[in-house]
């Protein structure tokens, strides 16, 4: 198929592009981002069409906007680079056009019955992602970064206007459901890892397992942003509770509406910063385990590098956790905001270093890969049988 990918950056446009076109996929990838940059995701530069000088603008603004702490230059953005790359998919005479929410209205409005249009949203419905963060709002006693009026109305408009809307958790997927979305246009499509590179080895896990046996702290790894959607504040809940039985380490950015609660959690959280994406492997094996109290995540990639790096995960319901984690044989899912049955759990994984010692080879013994050809996979076989189910559809018209 003749595939184009619509993206404002870069989330898992990458990956996806690179296997589909290591399945021998005719595709093109329209982002902001240099394609020299792109390469090194393995997706060649002639698949790649960049609109460097909205990438680079967008990020300007983007700066300028977390400042003010206003949404100001979004509209602006958004449609400029929905526009444009509208206007190259109008040329390109795709079969399937894949782009990702927020930058797509254009191109779904786009007078081509031939054309297959996907959406993905990385997140929960926007409206459902709106109200977890207005609880969470209340909850921290300070504003935080919510979804705009504007960009919500413009997404919702996305959602009716596609013909497919791709999610990548069942928790996501049920917030479109519950949002008044008919379920056959929702599709399910969980994201990969690479395997080649987050897979824990025999020696990492039996250096894990020597370290537990030894009555050593436990080492508990969260990776992601360090922000009040992420669940901040229960996280440093946790660590105040825990700190004197366990090394908490965080590798990632700090949000700015949690740099306050940052400076507060140093005492019991060390703080790694950002880590390029290639240098993550090493951080999961420092670990012994996993925590992700997120509110709310459409996916959360962490955790399906966790999984491959052998680690028991505690994780929240809003996220793909449910999904990806065994009960009580890979890991424990919690229902959000309960930090407290986050520390019971761990407080048990210390008492009971022989049952953890087990689960730990459990993970490494029965890990399950999904990879990046996985989702390429299933993603072009939905997409195939649309295709074929709207061509029946047109043959039983043109016979009526």
């Amino acid at each position: 198929m003749k595939i184009g990918i619509v993206v404002h950056g870069r989330f898992h446009a990458f990956d996806l592009a690179r296997e589909l076109i290591g399945s021998g996929h005719d595709v093109c990838l329209i982002t902001n981002y240099p394609k020299g940059v792109v390469e090194k995701f393995g997706v060649p530069r002639t698949s790649v069409q960049s609109n460097l000088v909205h990438g680079i603008a967008s990020r300007a603004m983007q700066k300028l906007d977390q400042l003010l702490r206003r949404q100001l230059s979004e509209p602006f953005a958004h449609r400029w680079f929905g526009a444009w790359s509208a206007k190259l998919v109008a040329q390109k005479h795709f079969d399937v056009v894949h782009g990702f929410s927020g930058v797509f209205e254009e191109t779904l409005r786009l007078n081509d019955s031939g054309i297959l249009k996907t959406l993905v949203r990385g997140s929960a419905h926007i409206e459902t992602q709106y109200k977890l963060l207005a609880e969470e709002e209340q909850r921290a006693g300070l504003e935080l970064d919510k979804p705009s009026p504007w960009i919500r109305a413009r997404e919702q408009r996305e959602y009716d206007l596609a013909d497919l809307i791709f999610v990548l958790s069942t928790f996501a997927s049920r917030s479109f459901v519950e949002r008044g979305v008919d379920l056959p246009k929702v599709r399910l499509l969980p994201l990969g890892t690479d395997c080649s590179r987050f897979r824990a080895g025999r020696d990492d896990t039996a250096d894990r397992i020597e370290r537990l046996n030894s009555g050593a702290s436990l080492r508990v790894l969260i990776v992601g942003t360090f922000s009040h959607r992420k669940g901040a504040i229960d996280l440093v809940r946790i660590g105040e509770a825990l700190h004197k039985i366990a090394e908490f380490r965080f590798v990632g950015a700090i949000a700015p509406d949690a740099e306050d609660l940052c400076g507060r959690a140093t005492k019991v959280i060390q703080f790694a910063g950002k880590v390029p994406q290639f240098d993550l492997p090493r951080q999961y094996q420092w670990g012994d385990l996993f925590i992700f109290p997120t509110i709310e995540d459409g996916f959360a990639a962490v955790l399906a590098q966790a999984a491959a790096a052998g680690l028991p995960i505690l994780a929240t319901t809003n996220c793909a956790a449910p999904d990806i984690i065994k009960e009580g044989a890979t890991g424990w899912v919690f229902p959000i905001r309960c930090p407290d049955l986050i520390i019971e759990r761990l407080r048990w994984c210390n008492e009971h270093r022989e049952e953890l010692v087990r689960m730990v080879e459990n993970a490494y013994q029965n890990f399950v890969p999904r990879d990046w050809s996985d989702v390429a996979h299933d993603f072009v076989n939905s997409c195939e049988k649309e295709r074929k189910q709207r061509n029946q559809k047109a043959i039983n018209v043109a016979r009526a």
